[in-house]
């Protein structure tokens, strides 16, 4: 009784039971079943045939549909509800929008879907409602789905068992190489990118012919994505990490011309643009950035697409296009980037894989489907021969089936009899029993015999490719071979190799500018358009205000991406961009250089020395920089010794005590170098006797000083016959002399007159090597400047006293010179208060003085 009391206390119903779990494992549990069926059967493609399933779903639906390229176009609605109904159960949305992106070509480098009707655009615009497009397959879909009926993939029985699906499609075309794929899965993503299928297609074909080559070997077949909008892959390096890593950032640039119209406007044309920017949201962003003064010198932006894209960015008259395309490129989605992460199921487990991972898998997949499809078709061969077989037989025992047939009661018996009397199979026999009268005749007797004989071969055929692995990879490859020859195209997405990070220079027009360091350290850049040529013997312009007694001393000639390597008294190396420069007019006073560079307050730039480049090695070691200093002594070292910047400089000489660096120029090795007194001597010698000293040496001696209140006022170097010597002193006056008047001695010596020093010129100020196509710059201590043609100077004797340059006032003198390259379109200067006509006649009093001395 007690028993029975339990029994039925235990009798608890099924709604009443309560499990007791812990929540957080359950969490877990659900959370991780949830992901694996996100990861698995959702997010991220196979890497066999690089779909995802709800793609695999599409194409195969399509094709049992019977919407092929061949047929007519089937309304996508309809395509959507029948691969919903019978595979993918899921929202409608999901099936249409995966079919529309196989349809749209700038989403797919090769698109799968015929899309007839609004499949969307490059600016965003959303496709029309299912019900409105019709879609059918593309050849090279049907490619994918190729024999798909000879059991080469396993199939799946679908959400509700009542059809089956193929877990993978057997294609022919590497996919997921040539369309690549993107998708979030919980816990990871893929982002694969496309690429040629040309190229792709060469890279599988040798790898087939040698396992084991390397990923280097392979992309001199596959270069690097190809994106379906083209564009401009920009940088190498990300690609390469690309292939080699399974990761990379490719850099895309759009694809952009710079022209110039009839009315003599600059315009940038885009015509393409990168990979998955929406066109219309980077022209509203464009726009957005103009207005907010970030991108300058634009007047108008045109989008002019039709087809194909063309957007049209009008150019300020005052502006450089290739400085505001570099700006847009910074600015907006023309320059974007493609982060490569290529993972992908294999063998159902999510994979990170490298370009020759994916080219493994891919011709494993083929090799697999081409010993599917040959034990299919073997078997198939062999049952088509049997019953061959059979009637043969039967033809060969023609009266007598008959006989046998006709005598018969039912079919069953003419079955069994033609088993036992011909020792025949209940296949062949059925198949003879069905065989109609017309195969008796001779003719189509003689085609059975024809038809069995091909049958044997291709048996015999099939048995060799499944016991030769060499013979099917041999088929692996022609079949590539075929698709490469139906549907490879050209490469639309350029590489650019050298391409490195943007730099600051990118953005900043390299143009002619004049940079000014003032006594007091001040410097600035100027365009050098500004300084208008004049004619000889003029008062000047005003070039800059004067501020506590400064003036300006050095006047150099550069372009903007130069690189200035900075010469202390003290014998210190400075590096400074001529960009890094702050601009100022012609009358500023500019900017102290201790706020650029880290130069002590108390040192003075003595020198300058323009590079172009401070990277190209060859440039390096066949340079060298040569400095002088004040007392006669001269240092020749490698310009590699100065090619690694620093923040704070470097010793470029060692100075002895009361003596200064006063020049440095770069010369070739072979040069000749001219050294200039304040007395009015200059030497000529080899630069050859100078030999190659480190940064830190003192240096030798270059020419000897006559008396203790003497001192080196300047060197240049000489590469050609045809430059002259111009010499000026401190009152205003100046004169060429050729060259070759200066013989060659050795270095060390005390030197020959370079001019007749008097009390009129006063003492030599500057030495400089010119030549017809120079003009010159003159600089006074009250800021005037002068710009006059070097032509303008006749050559003359080395004893002369020279012409005077410039008009200078009684307690002015000349602080510096410098030559400039002649412009094309010489303007004489309406800033310039001289009266030609008022100097003639002393011009030419100086100039018949000067002929007499000599």
């Amino acid at each position: 009784m007690a028993e029975e009391t339990e029994n039925e206390n235990n009798l608890v119903p099924a709604h009443d039971r309560v499990v007791k779990i812990n929540i957080e494992d359950q969490m877990k549990s659900a959370y991780i079943d949830y992901s694996m069926s996100v990861i698995v059967s959702r997010a991220l493609p196979d890497a066999r045939d690089g779909f995802k399933p709800v793609h695999r779903r599409v194409l195969y639906g399509m094709e049992e549909l019977g919407v092929n390229s061949g047929k007519p176009y089937k309304k996508s609605a309809r395509i959507v509800g029948d691969v919903l109904g019978k595979y993918h159960p899921h929202g409608d949305s999901s099936v249409y929008e995966a079919m529309v992106r196989m349809a749209q070509s700038w989403s797919m480098r090769y698109p799968l879907v015929d899309g007839q009707g609004n499949y969307g655009s490059l600016d965003g615009d959303p496709p029309a409602a299912m019900r409105y497009t019709e879609a059918r397959l593309r050849k090279i879909a049907e490619e994918m789905l190729s024999d798909i009926k000879k059991d080469t993939v396993d199939f799946q029985l679908n959400f509700d068992d009542s059809l089956e699906e193929p877990s993978v499609l057997p294609t022919r075309v590497p996919n997921l190489l040539v369309n690549g794929a993107s998708g979030i899965a919980v816990g990871m993503a893929t982002n694969m990118a496309p690429h040629n299928l040309t190229e792709v297609i060469g890279g599988i074909a040798a790898y087939i012919d040698n396992r084991d080559i390397e990923i280097p070997e392979l992309m001199q077949y596959i270069k690097g994505p190809d994106f379906p909008t083209g564009g401009i892959i920009y940088g190498f390096n990300g690609v390469r990490e690309a292939f080699e890593t399974g990761r990379g950032r490719v850099v895309m640039r759009a694809k952009a011309e710079i022209e110039t119209t009839k009315s003599g406007r600059e315009i940038i044309i885009v015509t393409e643009i990168p990979y998955l920017v929406n066109k219309a949201d980077m022209i509203k962003r464009t726009v957005d950035l103009i207005n907010d003064k970030k991108i300058e010198g634009i007047s108008e932006i045109r989008d002019e697409s039709t087809r194909d894209v063309r957007i049209i960015y009008e150019i300020k008259r005052d502006a450089n296009a290739n400085v505001v395309l570099n700006n847009l490129y910074k600015h907006t989605s023309l320059q974007s980037s493609f982060s490569v992460n290529n993972i992908a199921l294999v063998k159902g487990r999510p994979m990170l894989m490298n370009l020759k991972d994916m080219i493994h898998e891919f011709v494993e997949h083929r090799h697999d489907v081409v010993v599917r499809r040959t034990k299919f078709e073997l078997a198939e061969a062999e049952k088509r021969a049997h019953i061959l077989e059979g009637y043969l037989i039967a033809l060969d025992h023609l009266d007598e089936v008959i006989k046998l047939i006709r005598s018969s009661d039912t079919p069953e018996d003419a079955r069994v009899g033609l088993m036992e009397r011909f020792g025949l199979s209940d296949i062949q026999a059925r198949a003879i029993l069905d065989m109609t009268l017309r195969r008796l005749t001779g003719l189509e007797r003689d085609k059975i015999k024809e038809e069995y004989a091909e049958l044997m071969k291709t048996i015999e055929y099939l048995k060799e490719v499944l016991a030769d692995e060499g013979l099917r990879m041999k088929i692996i490859k022609d079949e590539l071979l075929e698709i490469q020859e139906k549907y490879g195209d050209e490469r639309r997405s350029i590489i650019v190799h050298s391409a490195e990070d943007m730099t600051m220079e990118d953005f900043v027009d390299d143009e002619e500018i004049v940079i000014t360091i003032s006594h007091n350290s001040y410097v600035k850049r100027t365009p050098l358009s500004e300084y208008k040529r004049q004619g000889r013997g003029g008062k000047g312009a005003i070039g800059s205000n004067t501020r506590d007694e400064d003036f300006t001393e050095h006047i150099i000639t550069a372009t903007a991406h130069n690189y200035m390597l900075l010469f202390t008294e003290t014998g210190r190396c400075f590096w400074l961009r001529a960009f890094e420069i702050p601009e100022g007019s012609r009358t500023s006073r500019g900017r102290a250089l201790q706020n650029i560079i880290n130069i002590p307050k108390d040192e003075k730039i003595k020198a300058y020395i323009l590079v172009k480049n401070l990277k190209d090695q060859e440039y390096l070691e066949n340079n060298f920089i040569i400095m002088c200093t004040k007392q006669g002594t001269i240092k020749k070292t490698s310009l590699e010794a100065y090619s690694r910047p620093r923040a704070n400089g470097i010793n470029a000489i060692n100075i002895n005590e009361g003596d200064q660096l006063i020049e440095a120029c770069l010369t070739s090795g072979s040069s000749e170098i001219v050294m200039a007194l304040r007395s009015g001597r200059a030497i000529r010698f080899n630069e050859s006797t100078v030999r190659p000293m480190g940064r830190t040496a003192t240096g030798v001696r270059g020419i000897t000083l006559d008396t203790t209140t003497d001192e080196v006022v300047g060197m240049i170097s000489v590469d050609n016959s045809e430059l002259s010597v111009l010499v000026v002193s401190e009152k205003g006056y100046g004169k060429r002399t050729d060259i070759e008047d200066y013989r060659i001695t050795n270095r060390g010596g005390k030197g020959v007159k370079t001019i007749n020093v008097t009390e009129k010129t006063g003492e030599l100020v500057a030495i400089k090597g010119v030549t017809d196509n120079d003009d010159l710059m003159i600089i006074n201590k009250s800021g005037i400047v002068i710009r006059i043609g070097v032509d303008s100077l006749r050559v003359m004797g080395r004893a002369t006293q020279g012409v005077r340059l410039i008009t200078l006032k009684e307690t002015d003198e000349i602080a510096s010179i410098t030559k400039v390259a002649r412009e094309e379109e010489e303007e004489e200067g309406e800033e310039s208060d001289v009266d030609a006509d008022a100097t003639s006649e002393t011009k030419d009093a100086e100039d018949s003085a000067t002929d007499e001395t000599e």
